[in-house]
This record gives C-alpha cells, structure tokens and sequence, in this order.
C-alpha cells in the first residue's frame, strides 16, 4: 500500500513535468519565430522614411497563417524629431504569452 502511494506520487510529478516541459518549448517555439517575423517587419517600416509609414496591422501570409502583426507609430513627448514604433506580434492560437512587442524610437531629419 505505501508503495502504491510512492509511485503514485512519483507519477503525477513525471507528468507535470513533462506536461511543463512540453509549454515551454511551445513558448520558447512562438518567442523564436514571433522575434525574427518581428525583426524582419521592422526592418522594413525602419528603412521607410518615418513621416511616410502609417499604423496599422496586417498578417505575415501564408508561411506564418496563424501570426499577425500591429504596428503604432506615436511621437515622443517633448522630442519633436523623434517617433516611437512599437510594433506588436501575436500568435492567434496561443491563449497565454501570445505577444511579442518590439519597440524602435527612430529620429525623424526635419
């Protein structure tokens, strides 16, 4: 009987576990892919000219169908030649951690 008990102990710890572990490479899967689509979109909206690029939201088709992307593009208080992008990745699947947020402050030639 106390054997029974042991293993069973032992068990549900095996299980969570291994059920943690297979969240954290889910996790580590959406952080990996989510900061290189995030990388490539912002190295685009960064080589435009700032003035030019609008906020907005769209999709990275259909290689990455369930990734989408949200871009804002805001001026910083007090520093007229300086915009803020924050550009915001989420996974659509995901129900927790589905977001990644890039933030790029790029000074604008007058």
């Amino acid at each position: 009987m106390i054997a029974m008990a042991i293993l069973a102990i032992s068990l549900v710890a095996v299980y969570q576990s291994q059920s943690q572990s297979i969240s954290m490479a889910a996790n580590s899967r959406f952080l990996t892919t989510a900061s290189l689509l995030a990388q490539s979109r912002m190295a685009e909206i960064s080589a435009a000219d700032p003035r030019q690029v609008a906020s907005g939201n769209g999709n990275f088709g259909e290689d990455f169908p369930d990734y989408l992307w949200q871009v804002e593009i805001g001026d910083v208080e007090g520093l007229a030649l300086l915009k803020k992008i924050v550009l915001t990745v989420t996974n659509s699947r995901m129900t927790v951690h589905n977001a990644y947020i890039l933030v790029l402050y790029k000074v604008v030639s007058p």
